[in-house]
């Protein structure tokens, strides 16, 4: 009698599945063009390119955000745990635990910044006191916010806002986050912060990401697994660390070639398309 020794690697479960999606917006203007990607459980993801590419209306894609904007899904599926849910509101689907932080913010600036975060509790039943516990969690990932929780949200910096948005999205007990372009419009050295922080909640909290972002050289050193898009399309895809090497990605977003350092502006966008496109 033999006995089969072979062992198999776990499969990690995702939360998120987009399969081969169209967007169009005004009925005409086709924006994704079978654009696939997975949210394993657990992972931080990033999805990259550059600005028009549609990071951000394949996120609005999962949000279902797109009604507001006159865009739809016309083909393809987007599964939450193996289940569609294209034809849900979004306030259901913050309620099974995808919840999206809306690129600029959008902090309610009139509101106190613990007001703000508070109403990431929303749509949450199990009480004061479990909101109370959360809040002083997202103070423990966001000191600076604990110590502006009574200024106006309005007119904290460009970070803590972005702290905010992030901290409010925390209050819903995500089990994944949607973040556009978290980057945009803060100096570097908050973007670190920022970057530090997601990777503290993913590993010490279990929340997953999908990051649409823009920098590529600070979102492939904390994601786990990268997508890039280029003109509504997927054109290349891997763990974080291979996209890190490879010479396409070194030369068209990190702005490093076989020849040394250049401009992303010195690379003439039809030779990335001619590669990953033909």
């Amino acid at each position: 009698m033999s006995v089969n020794t072979q062992h198999t690697e776990p499969q990690t479960e995702d939360i998120l599945e987009v399969n081969n999606i169209e967007v169009i917006y005004n009925h005409v203007i086709l924006v994704l063009k079978g654009v696939s990607l997975s949210v394993p459980k657990g992972g931080i993801t990033a999805l990259l390119g550059g600005n028009g590419a549609g990071k951000t209306t394949t996120l609005k894609a999962i949000s279902n955000l797109l009604k507001s904007e006159r865009g739809e899904v016309t083909k393809g599926a987007i599964l939450h745990h193996g289940k569609p849910v294209t034809d849900l509101n979004p306030a259901e689907l913050v309620r099974r635990g995808v919840i999206q932080v809306m690129e600029g913010r959008h902090c309610f600036g009139h509101l106190s910044v613990e007001e703000n975060l508070l109403t990431g509790a929303f749509t949450r039943r199990d009480g004061a006191r479990a909101i109370q516990g959360d809040l002083d969690k997202v103070y423990t990932y966001f000191p600076r916010l604990k110590e502006r929780r009574r200024s106006l949200a309005g007119y904290v910096s460009g970070g803590e806002q972005q702290m905010v948005a992030i901290g409010r999205a925390l209050m819903s007990r995500p089990e994944a986050i949607l973040l556009d372009e978290p980057s945009m419009g803060l100096a570097p050295q908050l973007v670190e912060e920022i970057f530090t922080i997601v990777k503290n909640l993913n590993e010490q909290e279990g929340v997953s990401f999908l990051l649409a972002e823009q920098n590529t050289n600070v979102a492939l050193k904390y994601a786990h697994y990268g997508y890039i898009l280029e003109s509504g399309r997927v054109v290349m895809d891997g763990p974080a660390a291979e996209l890190r090497e490879n010479p396409d990605v070194k030369e068209f977003y990190l702005g490093i070639s076989e020849e040394g350092r250049k401009s992303f502006r010195d690379v003439r966008s039809y030779r990335r398309r001619k590669r990953w496109l033909a």
